[in-house]
């Protein structure tokens, strides 16, 4: 998939848990660190919503995209 997500570099330079970001986010450590690892194909926008407003960033700053390279050549 080409669009990778980087909420462990931001929860890192918050200095946040997982577990302290889950109950402030309203969602369960499982849930949460699915997303956290790429586990996930989609993610509400009201979590996402939610998980920005605690880490005070932005989605772009959780979200990347990145362009996957053609394997033919």
């Amino acid at each position: 998939m080409a669009i990778i997500l980087r909420l462990d570099r931001m929860m890192a330079d918050r200095k946040i848990s997982l577990n302290e970001l889950a109950e402030k986010v309203g969602i369960s450590n499982v849930n949460l660190s699915n997303i956290k690892t790429g586990k996930v194909s989609a993610i509400r926008f009201s979590t996402l919503d939610a998980i920005c407003e605690v880490l005070d960033c932005q989605p772009g700053d959780i979200l990347e995209y990145k362009k996957e390279e053609d394997v033919n050549g």
